[in-house]
């Protein structure tokens, strides 16, 4: 058991450790989140769900649930003691992402310069108009690489008010100029999200909020709101390192609450795997049966065009 448990913290330690010795990795290759305060630059929001807008909301109290929700400071690991107090570091971030699933790294070698350079360029991105954004060869970059709202939405509950665009490493070297790359203001705020309760379709994510904040994750079966920290990364896990390590750590369900008057800016880094690596529990009895990141995805993609939401690790359950 201290092996196999041993043998999923290194995983999660090369990764960090590795983004501490090549900062430059998360400034080029981070999937991320949207902007824009003229009209001709959002998407089309109210026209699209204005049906929805006149429903009845089914999801929580509405103000009362947005503002009482408390706050709270996530474990903060300093990634410099992996050199002096390695052992430490290490059983530090395990009990991290098995308590919390959630947690934040400092003095992880990307600078305030690369980041508030990062929010530059998200800016000019997104204050492009909207039809330009949705040009198919926009940024040279893969097909359905800018995203927006839910087409497939029933419900308020299910629409994201975001734009959002993902790109892969594979990318980076044909996107004409925007080498360094990304929530708009909602006027229904609290009945929408910026982005809706859900857990990543990854190994791990790192995450880099601006003040703005908005980020809430649930823990005990409460939500929590994320205090900003300009200095700080934010790591969380993913299903499938929920599913690797049979559920010793956890993909945590999380949203981001919309704003009315603010524009949000966030970007994020998803450490997956190839299409085709085989996730398989490490320890026996298995929770999960065996699965490719192709199937996950393509199942996703399914639950999310029938439903209209992700479900997630609880369709790959051995029962």
């Amino acid at each position: 058991m201290f092996h196999q448990s041993s043998y999923i913290e290194s995983k999660v330690l090369l990764f960090l450790e590795g983004l501490r010795r090549h900062p430059e990795a998360f400034k080029i290759s981070s999937a991320s989140l949207i902007s824009s305060l003229s009209m001709d630059h959002e998407p089309p929001f109210q026209e699209t769900y204005e049906n929805l807008l006149h429903l009845p909301y089914d999801h929580e109290p509405k103000d009362e649930s947005v503002f009482m929700v408390e706050e709270c400071d996530l474990p903060m690991i300093d990634l410099s003691r992996l050199d002096l107090e390695r052992g430490k570091c290490i059983k530090e971030i395990a009990r991290a992402a098995r308590e919390w699933g959630f947690f934040q790294v400092v003095n992880h070698g990307v600078s305030q310069e690369v980041l508030s350079s990062l929010k530059y360029e998200q800016t000019k991105v997104f204050r492009l108009p909207f039809k330009k954004k949705m040009e198919d060869d926009f940024l040279n970059s893969s097909a359905k690489s800018y995203r927006w709202g839910n087409s497939k939405a029933t419900s308020l509950k299910q629409v994201p008010w975001s734009e959002a665009f993902h790109f892969s490493i594979s990318d980076i070297s044909r996107m004409n100029g925007y080498k360094s790359l990304r929530y708009p203001p909602c006027p229904f705020t609290p009945e929408v999200f910026g982005l809706v309760p859900h857990t990543d379709s990854s190994f791990l994510t790192i995450l880099y909020q601006d003040q703005v904040g908005g980020l809430q994750f649930m823990k005990d079966r409460k939500w929590f709101r994320v205090k900003p920290n300009p200095e700080a990364l934010i790591v969380n896990v993913g299903d499938l390192f929920q599913a690797l390590s049979n559920d010793v750590f956890k993909s945590i369900k999380h949203k981001v609450v919309s704003t009315r008057d603010v524009e949000r800016f966030s970007v994020a880094y998803f450490y997956c795997p190839s299409a085709e690596a085989v996730i398989q529990s490490c320890t026996k009895p298995a929770l999960y049966k065996q699965f490719s990141f192709r199937e996950y995805q393509q199942q996703t993609q399914k639950d999310v065009q029938d439903t209209g939401c992700k479900v997630g690790l609880s369709r790959f359950l051995l029962l």
